[in-house]
């Protein structure tokens, strides 16, 4: 083999040099931990060579190891961790004041937080100071100001906060923690799962090499190239899953591949958490109105509490009564108004008043009444936009997945993007841009008709 030869094979090596280091990091790891997916390890794996680079990254994302039960491998995944990042620090229901000194006076500290939810939990105490710098430490540059006083003098000090962190822990996490973090969902090894036993006097000599081949593939490793990432990567997941994505690029080989698929999926999985107590009553609110157009106050809160499985019959040992509701769906903007049942006038809450928040909050569901005046009315600007152009082989199809028609009527034809020359049948004026007059048939009736007239011309 001639010398061109040696130096093609050289730079091939070299090239695979991070392959190799990240199968060694991912298979060491899967010795030990029970993962419940195979994009749990990957990303882990990713996770744990980020630290090695961190005055490379704009933000770090928190990895969280979470379970409904103890004994699922939550403090397993730590341990093996602290073998293979740098500086790490263990800490457990650790004070303030304790995790600040760590973070600001050990440079490039990995923290390992266990027992998470002592902090966090239901039964814990408020922890602001700690939420604070695990929030603000996600971005680099990140500080946390505190007061000294020395003497008689008080001074101002700014400890760094910026660190790579890793959790454990039961239940669930702030939903501030949670959109900053990478969450891999615990559970206990079924009966055919095994793991190696792990044993730090036995395993910490095996890291060794793993850890020193992590600290050399850093060293080299070339300016950043930011990465381009899924379309269902956005916003704070981006913030989360860019630095991950970025490394598998670096790397190569089946990696680059492997890591935008576990971050679509872990990315997925984590919107199923736990919703707040505001969206929760976002979504019974949605399912208690169902098609009316308006629910008295008493009317509202009698059926949230009769609800199965509603939190609503006992707040701290309460059920929600009139000021706790306007409280809690007032900073949606929602506020209660004099409604009329009957020949009475009483306090309550409209659909029309509600309908925005469950827009913006909720996830479309094809049985949210999409057939209602209310509904349609704020659909009309997408309406113009689902309609317009479409020729009448495909009026029907395009209007039932706008939710305009359903089972009311049947599209049969569009009478150009204004109706032209024709007037609604129901409330008579003319179409517009926004709202189309649509050629609909109707009791076997042809009939123009708006979008959001359909529903009433029906009843």
């Amino acid at each position: 083999m001639n010398n061109a030869e040696l130096d093609a094979v050289a730079v091939a090596s070299d090239q695979r040099q991070g392959e190799r280091m990240m199968a060694t990091v991912h298979k060491f790891l899967g010795r030990f931990v029970a993962y419940p997916s195979e994009h749990a390890q990957v990303a882990h794996a990713l996770w744990i060579v980020h630290t090695h680079l961190m005055d490379r990254w704009e933000s770090t994302p928190r990895i969280a190891f979470l379970s409904p039960e103890p004994a699922s491998g939550k403090t397993r995944a730590l341990e093996v961790t602290e073998l293979l990042v740098p500086n790490p620090v263990a800490a457990v229901n650790v004070s303030p004041a304790y995790l600040f000194r760590k973070v600001g006076c050990e440079e490039g500290a990995t923290i390992l937080f266990d027992e998470i939810d002592t902090i966090f939990g239901p039964k814990a105490k408020d922890n602001e100071e700690i939420r604070g710098l695990l929030n603000a430490g996600h971005r680099r540059g990140a500080v946390a100001g505190r007061c000294v006083v020395h003497g008689k003098t008080v001074m101002t000090e700014e400890i760094p906060a910026y660190a790579a962190v890793a959790l454990a822990g039961l239940g669930w996490l702030p939903d501030t923690l949670l959109s900053r973090s990478i969450i891999v969902r615990m559970r206990r090894r079924a009966p055919g799962e095994t793991v190696e036993p792990f044993r730090r006097r036995i395993h910490s000599p095996q890291a060794a090499p793993v850890y020193s081949a992590l600290e050399i593939w850093a060293r080299g490793v070339p300016d950043i190239v930011w990465p381009e990432l899924p379309p269902e990567i956005q916003d704070r997941d981006a913030d989360v899953w860019e630095s991950l994505i970025a490394i598998a690029d670096i790397v190569g080989g089946s990696w680059p591949e492997r890591a935008r698929k576990a971050a679509v999926a872990l990315v997925a999985a984590s919107k199923d958490a736990e919703p707040s107590l505001g969206i929760r009553l976002l979504a019974d609110t949605q399912t208690v109105f169902g098609d009316l157009e308006s629910l008295a106050t008493k009317s509202l809160l009698r059926e949230l509490t009769g609800l199965e499985e509603s939190p609503w019959g006992d707040l701290r040992g309460k059920p929600l009564d009139e000021r706790g509701l306007a409280r809690r769906l007032r900073q949606y903007g929602i506020k209660s108004a004099n409604i009329r049942i009957g020949d009475n006038i009483v306090k309550g809450y409209r659909r029309s008043d509600l309908f925005d928040a469950w827009s913006r909050y909720l996830p479309p569901s094809p049985s949210n009444s999409a057939t209602s005046a209310t509904v349609l009315e704020f659909q009309r600007p997408s309406v113009a936009d689902d309609v317009a152009g479409i020729g009448s082989a495909s009026a029907t199809e395009n209007a039932s997945k706008s939710g305009l028609v359903a089972a009311v009527a049947d599209v049969a034809d569009l009478a150009g993007s204004r109706g032209e020359g024709q007037a609604c049948a129901h409330c008579g004026k003319p179409g517009t841009d926004a709202i189309p007059l649509l050629l609909c048939s109707l009791a076997g009736d042809e009939l123009h008709l708006h979008a959001d007239c359909i529903e009433r011309k029906r009843r």
